[in-house]
């Protein structure tokens, strides 16, 4: 592990080095909310945000994708048959993500990296994507990452993680690639000075996540006592399935394939798709097993904070960033769910 200080008004020149050998993806305004996009030059970063309105699942996930291309044309030799869209696989570097989404990513490959099954494009996007963190010095009153086995400056799957210091950054490299991308920095060793400065707030933004959660008591419960508990009913009263908790959530992986055709033209696209959506179980029966909303509703919080927790055993499917609490239009909290899955279900419903 190495250390180096980065002052501000150099970290231009240093993304700007690092643009000339890989494609870097960093947070960026659009319209009023962060996003994380490709940029072109060092000034289009946005460092001082709070958190993107999505995460940056979709630099590996896109949100939606062509998977494969075929033609109907009469006469051709490959008629119906598909074949792969060509894709680039680059070095790609993601620029100031939050821990908690770099904790995500490591969610996601249990289930897109197995010993069964590889996603080949999920695999390999991750095998080139250098990640380069930034501590939260402010986490929102929204943010219990500490509840969910991360923090505010959580190492966890990152390359080199930056802690902002007010006029310099320090960058603490995590990985032999960490090692090599500070290489290309002209900054010097931090002193004791900078490191109490760091010590201090790591202590200071943990302070500010006042709510602990009992998420540990979550795999202790008993699965069919949680399935069949009457608070559901509660729970689920306000939502109206838009489907924005999936969407903006940096664990949720599910998508649809659908073909999109025109004229003799064919495409077949990878979308991503939300538990959340009254057909998202619609089988071509006609039978749906999830029909009604109470079900869906159910599955989202059993899938993340039981189910997972049962079949894994690393934790709960969720890292704690608060963007579901945040968009939520009806203010459903999963911190609230949480405390009640987590407390004994005979004495909450008696």
């Amino acid at each position: 592990m190495s250390e180096v200080i980065i002052a501000k008004d150099e970290l231009g020149s240093f993304v700007g080095r690092l643009l000339e050998s890989y494609e870097v993806f960093g947070p960026v305004s659009r319209g009023g909310m962060y996003l994380f996009e490709r940029i072109s030059a060092p000034e289009e970063l946005e460092l001082s945000y709070k958190n993107s309105r999505l995460s940056p699942k979709g630099v590996f996930l896109p949100q939606s994708e062509r998977m494969f291309e075929f033609t109907l044309a009469p006469g051709e030799e490959d008629r119906g048959i598909l074949k792969e869209v060509p894709k680039e696989f680059k070095q790609r570097i993601l620029f100031g993500i939050r821990p908690c989404d770099a904790q995500a990513f490591n969610l996601v490959d249990v289930n897109f990296i197995t010993k069964e099954y590889k996603d080949p494009w999920w695999a390999r996007r991750r095998e080139k994507a250098i990640l380069i963190g930034l501590g939260c010095n402010e986490p929102r009153s929204t943010c219990f990452c500490t509840s969910t086995g991360g923090g505010p400056f959580s190492e966890k799957g990152l390359d080199i993680l930056l802690y902002d210091l007010g006029d310099s950054f320090l960058a603490r490299s995590l990985s032999d690639r960490g090692n090599e991308i500070l290489s290309h920095s002209s900054g010097k060793e931090p002193g004791e000075k900078e490191k109490e400065k760091v010590q201090k707030l790591e202590e200071n933004s943990v302070s500010k996540i006042k709510r602990t959660l009992p998420v540990d008591r979550l795999k202790d419960k008993d699965l069919l006592e949680l399935f069949n508990a009457k608070f559901w009913e509660d729970i689920e009263f306000a939502c109206i399935n838009c489907g924005t908790c999936t969407f903006v959530c940096p664990t949720c992986w599910c998508f649809d394939i659908q073909d999109e055709v025109y004229k003799n033209e064919g495409d077949r696209l990878r979308n991503w798709d939300s538990c959340m959506f009254p057909i998202f179980t619609l089988h071509g029966s006609g039978h749906n097993p999830r029909a009604q909303k109470l079900q869906r509703v159910r599955q989202r919080f059993m899938h993340k904070l039981k189910y997972y927790v049962d079949k894994y055993g690393n934790g709960v499917a969720c890292v704690g960033c608060g963007r579901c609490v945040v968009s939520c239009p009806v203010n459903i909290d999963i911190r609230r769910v949480i405390e009640i899955m987590a407390t004994d279900v005979c004495e909450r419903e008696e």
